[in-house]
């Protein structure tokens, strides 16, 4: 007869521990630890063994009593934009992802934009709740000029003036660039200038993409021409669209989402003004629909999984193992431009 394990067979017993794990594994329970853990200089083949153990024996890991033992709760926190804007909401699915595979949950506290100290109230909430790290998913400017100090790491995606950590950890892709990239790009097929549509300027994502455009315009010796200010949703881009379709000098435009660039689309297509025969258009973000426009969009993904598991790993490695450093911040990743069929070159 074989042995009974625990949790195995009927009646009561008690709940298997990593103890059990480790005789089943034909390991130590150190090794056990190791492998919860997800520390290093573990072979492969010891850590599958392990973590088939696990499965057999039904094994989860106590995490209550883990942070009674450690001062640790195993839960990050996250702030974010109570919005559906394609941005954020697929940034936080990226962090949900990433996250999952680390052993921590994750408490989740939305903020409306426009709410005066939001981001410092919703951190203070997770303070209370307990959290071993902070993530700030989408920075805007709440203009209150509100510092926030906090002595646990923080992650956020892009830059945020007024916020400290211990450490800050600051990753993200390269608004800046990619934005020279798409500016460069119109300018390469023989505009003379690019027109922008932007973002909303308290975000700190539409300043960047703002800020790449405007560099590309002076190392080009291009004329700057009048930014067209909207708030990432169609309607604003397809009033930005009209106005811009009424000046037959526009034969370039950059907007700075793709939700903007379908009204802008729109508009110049009720105005005669056809996309990219007599304008040219590139977007940013390469939304589900972007290839399937008419036409097809060139446009800027921001490949969220990359940079969100970059941020993530390192501050999961802050909080088990602190480096002592005041700021982590690694290069933004490069954001590459899709050309498709919204630009030609100009006739």
């Amino acid at each position: 007869m074989s042995e009974a394990r625990p949790g195995s067979g009927s009646g009561r017993s008690r709940r298997p521990g990593s103890t059990d794990v480790a005789r089943l594994a034909g390991v130590s329970q150190k090794t056990v630890s190791r492998v919860l853990n997800g520390e290093p200089y573990v072979k492969e083949e010891v850590r599958l063994r392990v973590q088939a153990a696990m499965r057999e024996l039904g094994y989860r890991r106590n995490d209550a009593a883990r942070a009674l033992n450690s001062g640790k709760t195993r839960r990050i926190g996250v702030v974010c934009l109570g919005t559906a804007f394609f941005g954020p909401s697929t940034q936080l699915v990226a962090i949900e992802r990433a996250l999952r595979s680390t052993g921590y949950s994750l408490t989740i506290v939305n903020t409306m934009e426009g709410d005066t100290g939001g981001v410092a109230g919703a951190v203070d909430h997770l303070l209370e709740q307990g959290v071993d790290g902070i993530i700030l998913s989408e920075p805007i400017d709440e203009g209150d000029d509100q510092p926030i100090d906090l002595d646990i790491p923080v992650l956020t995606f892009g830059r945020f003036p007024g916020l400290s950590a211990r450490p800050m950890i600051t990753t993200g892709g390269d608004g800046v660039g990619a934005a020279r990239s798409a500016t460069e790009h119109l300018l390469g097929l023989g505009h003379r200038t690019v027109w922008h549509v932007a973002g909303p300027q308290r975000w700190w994502a539409a300043r960047d993409r703002l800020e790449g455009w405007q560099q590309a315009l002076a190392d080009a010796g291009a004329p700057e021409p009048p930014v067209l200010e909207g708030d990432w949703l169609p309607a604003s881009g397809y009033a930005a669209g009209r106005e811009l379709a009424a000046n037959d000098e526009v034969t370039a435009i950059f907007v700075a989402n793709d939700d903007m660039t379908i009204g802008v689309l729109r508009a110049l297509t009720e105005a005669g003004r056809a996309v990219p025969d007599d304008v040219s258009i590139v977007g940013f973000d390469d939304i589900p629909s972007a290839g399937f426009l008419t036409p097809p969009l060139t446009t800027i993904p921001q490949d969220f999984d990359v940079h969100v598991a970059r941020g993530i790993e390192n501050l999961v490695t802050e909080i088990e193992s602190p480096t002592g450093d005041r700021s982590l911040s690694p290069e933004p990743t490069p954001l590459r431009l899709v050309i498709r069929h919204s630009t030609a070159t100009k006739r």
